[in-house]
């Protein structure tokens, strides 16, 4: 398995508990948008602690960049990314599968989960097909979204937030479930694609396919 060490040249915050960590890109390195590799921080004690992330930059950029939520309330990877600094260094692989765009759809995602999907759409914006696909974003509250605005950029209207642990003008507050993708999904003979937390990613598969949906691609 090959790895490349890459200087970390920026880290900005995104939400309270997101950071965007931009770094330098291997020189012939290519992905797919919605493929992930395997990072370890290149420090010793943490350089065998490998976790899957994935891009969130486009594959022509001159960087690469991933958009991670950091976990303080354990003594684990995330929490130690949290700590890193510009310059520091991380340990990434080759990238591998994860979600891949196979036609316009619905994307449902819940909290961290909507980061396979950010390359996708960066890309289908850059190439100016958008088109239909709309956008279920499934938060607790509205400080948890990562990039609102740039997303509602992309997609305007066919980007539907719901948060599930606050009311707030504006915003749907409701679990994603099947009472709520019938009101919100009209047709579902289209492509869905689902990520987030474990629960969510177990649950909705079978609600869709009962609904009627043929083609559910699912980030494990």
């Amino acid at each position: 398995m090959e790895q490349h060490i890459v200087e970390i040249v920026d880290i900005t915050p995104v939400t309270h508990d997101v950071k965007r960590f931009k770094f330098r890109k291997p020189e012939g390195y290519t992905f797919i948008p919605g493929q992930a590799t395997d990072v370890a921080i290149n420090k010793p004690g943490w350089n065998d602690q490998l976790r899957p992330f994935t891009f969130t930059a486009l594959n022509d950029w001159d960087h690469l960049e991933f958009t991670i939520k950091i976990y303080d309330d354990h003594e684990g990877v995330t929490h130690q990314l949290g700590q890193l600094k510009t310059g520091d260094q991380l340990l990434i692989h080759e990238p591998w599968g994860a979600i891949q765009y196979h036609g316009e759809g619905v994307f449902i995602a819940g909290g961290a989960g909507i980061t396979p999907f950010i390359a996708i759409l960066r890309q289908l914006q850059k190439e100016g097909k958008v088109g239909n696909n709309k956008l279920i974003f499934s938060n607790k509250t509205r400080e948890d979204i990562i990039l609102e605005a740039e997303l509602r950029g992309i997609l305007g209207g066919n980007f539907i937030n719901t948060l599930t642990s606050e009311a707030q003008p504006g915003y749907d507050h409701h679990r994603v479930d099947e009472v709520y993708l019938r009101d919100k999904v009209k047709n579902f003979k289209q492509h869905f694609y689902i990520c987030g937390p474990d629960a969510m990613v177990a649950a909705l598969p079978p609600i869709i396919r009962k609904l009627g949906g043929e083609s559910v691609v699912v980030e494990l």
